[in-house]
């Protein structure tokens, strides 16, 4: 579908991660970060292991593999605290997102986020861009109980704003939560980002394909509403 076809959009559900936001890297790099602070290398394949583990399970493996004398709970507070530097200091929304904000928040339409990330996380990385203005509720998984490979958070997102599916574009960049999304009868808007690696799948599975929202030459005609 073209990204400039006129889709009567009232809602638009953001993903933050690799969507609004280039911050993707931040969860690669928090390990090895908090492990320079203490003047350790990682081990080579460390990205690789811990990239599907939890956080406890990171910092088992972390500590075992590295040799770190600090308890999985000491560790487990070092990267996030490595981590929440990141969301307060560096990350930057990319390229062409605060206006298309503008453009949506123009056109009438509701703009909420639908993240796995902590909602002060979230918050502090928006106020410092000043793009928190744009968003009128933040949905977080941990607050709605699920993650996004069950629609819970999207479905609760469209009730909150007594939208329905044929008038919500949900916005992504990973592959699993685009599917989730359309298998539960959402249009999806996908970006990429270079930490998916399926992007020939993506491209098939979204509604809509962009490489940058800067591709996006007319967001009137998108989010006609």
């Amino acid at each position: 579908m073209n990204p400039n076809s006129d889709m009567k959009i009232k809602l638009a559900i953001f993903d933050f991660d690799g969507t609004l936001f280039d911050s993707m890297f931040v969860w690669d790099e928090a390990g090895k970060v908090f492990l320079g602070s203490l003047g350790k290398e990682p081990k080579p394949g460390m990205r690789e292991a811990v990239r599907t583990m939890s956080m406890a399970q990171s910092a088992e493996y972390i500590k075992s593999e590295c040799d770190i004398d600090l308890s999985v709970e000491e560790i487990i507070e070092g990267i996030d605290k490595t981590i929440e530097n990141y969301y307060i200091n560096v990350v930057q929304p990319k390229p062409g997102i605060p206006e298309l904000l503008e453009e949506l928040k123009s056109s009438g339409a509701s703009i909420c986020i639908a993240t796995a990330t902590d909602r002060y996380l979230i918050e502090a990385a928006l106020k410092r861009c000043g793009l928190l203005k744009f968003f009128d509720v933040i949905f977080t998984c941990s607050e709605v109980g699920a993650g996004k490979d069950e629609p819970i958070i999207f479905r609760k997102a469209m009730e909150h704003f007594g939208a329905d599916r044929e008038s919500t574009l949900v916005f992504e960049d990973s592959l699993y939560a685009t599917k989730t999304a359309k298998a539960d009868g959402f249009k999806v808007l996908a970006v990429y980002d270079q930490s998916e690696k399926g992007q020939d799948e993506l491209k098939q599975v979204a509604d809509i394909y962009i490489e940058s929202f800067e591709d996006i030459k007319s967001p009137t005609a998108l989010f006609n509403s």
